[in-house]
């Protein structure tokens, strides 16, 4: 009984931001923005289950007060709410359109500020992403940004409840801004969903094929698209979104113009579906994740499969990510996935002093494997591994989508939903 309420508070501590022993947790602000926390060994670790662990404040989960005497920014919240709803009443928001709801500089866009029962989203309404939100959050009402970060802005000022954002296709791989914006930002993965998409071309009413001269889409989807559009004949041109390239043409009026887009999006905006079906491979699946302020802590009568992402570095060596990832192997932890990328605050590293002063990348590594926090094994592969790496952090622990690709960009459950 002891062993198991030790335990729980060991994942519920690093849930909340908490470190195992020998680290510490060091923070700065950088243009108003807090940079990720950086781990560094104090001690020898005690590898032992039984060690204490020391949690880690976060202010950032501190709730703003929600009393109409007490000021945010100098204002009223009843003032603030009227600006909010002003600003992002049909419009994409923006950061420029954020530091205007609050009246203040975009420098202090991470202050704690009033929350919306929203759920953020890249894109304009019809976006792929959308449908992700809906299907993932169906209690909460869609907000359209401009940009990935717009939507991390959105939901660490409080003026969203969650952000569902893609992180990887089956086609164009995985989506590197959103791995360096979780880095970034202290928010936690709560959970993730899948869309099978399938691209449309769509154009003005009336328009032919082979009246075409260019089409325009996100890159990733003309990339998709791309022998397809070789046999047309057309020119390709990338705009931010696919929605967004729909809304383009109708707003515009643009003639002999095609976009790439999801057939709900077509509808919206008025547009003619041509054909549709024209990714190159159609097994086209989009893994999105859910993004909230709060961890979710799992307990023992919750019979979902679950996963948990966490990141971390390594110290120079050979062997380093062998013995990394060894932790996981000599547990039987499933990983399910890898992915590296280039640490941005000290992109080079040198090498030993025998190799000439050569230089090599110094990577991050992001995983994610099949277990809780609450899992013995889980605590101890990830003891283990913070004995190995200078730096970690639990990005989240969340169910696992087991419809991976199942549900379609296009199904009439979802085109419903919307519509009402």
């Amino acid at each position: 009984t002891q062993e198991r309420h030790h335990s729980k508070h060991q994942s519920a501590m690093l849930l909340s931001g908490g470190l195992l022993p020998g680290h510490q947790v060091y923070s700065r602000r950088v243009r108003g923005t807090t940079s990720a926390a950086i781990a560094a060994p104090v001690a020898p670790l005690q590898h032992k289950d039984s060690s204490p662990i020391t949690p880690v404040p976060n202010s950032m989960h501190a709730k703003p007060a929600t009393s109409g005497s007490t000021p945010i920014f100098g204002l009223g919240v009843a003032a603030v709410r009227d600006r909010r709803m002003a600003a992002c009443a049909g419009q994409v928001l923006t950061t420029a359109l954020i530091a205007q709801a609050i009246d203040r500089p975009i420098e202090e866009l991470m202050q704690p500020s009033l929350s919306l029962n929203k759920v953020a989203y890249q894109g304009v309404p019809g976006a792929y992403s959308e449908v992700a939100a809906r299907r993932a959050c169906p209690e909460f009402d869609p907000l359209p940004c401009e940009q990935f970060e717009v939507a991390f802005q959105a939901l660490t000022q409080w003026m969203t409840e969650r952000a569902v954002l893609p992180i990887e296709n089956s086609l164009g791989g995985s989506i590197h801004a959103v791995y360096d914006l979780l880095l970034r930002y202290n928010l936690h993965i709560v959970g993730e969903t899948s869309l099978a998409i399938n691209h449309c071309l769509a154009a003005l009413p009336g328009t032919r094929i082979s009246d075409l001269t260019r089409v325009m889409s996100h890159p990733q989807a003309l990339a998709q698209t791309d022998g397809y559009l070789r046999r047309l004949g057309v020119v390709k041109e990338a705009v931010d979104d696919t929605a967004g390239a729909a809304q383009m043409i109708a707003r515009q009026d643009m003639k002999n113009v095609g976009a790439i887009c999801s057939r709900r999006a077509a509808e919206i905006y008025g547009l003619d579906v041509l054909d549709e079906g024209v990714q190159d491979v159609k097994a086209n699946i989009t893994r999105f994740l859910v993004l909230s302020r709060d961890p979710l802590v799992t307990t023992d009568s919750d019979i979902r499969p679950f996963k948990t992402s966490v990141v971390f570095s390594l110290r120079e060596g050979p062997g380093q990510l062998f013995r990394a990832l060894s932790v996981f192997a000599l547990r039987d932890i499933d990983m399910t996935k890898i992915e590296s990328r280039p640490l941005r605050t000290k992109p080079m590293v040198g090498l030993k002093a025998d190799d000439n002063g050569a230089q090599r990348f110094n990577y991050l590594f992001y995983v994610d494997f099949v277990g809780t926090l609450a899992d013995v094994r889980s605590q101890n592969a990830l003891r283990h591994l913070q004995e190995l790496a200078p730096f970690m952090r639990v990005l989240g622990t969340y169910p696992m989508d087991t419809e991976l690709g199942f549900t379609s960009s296009d199904e009439d459950m979802l085109a419903s939903t919307i519509n009402n």
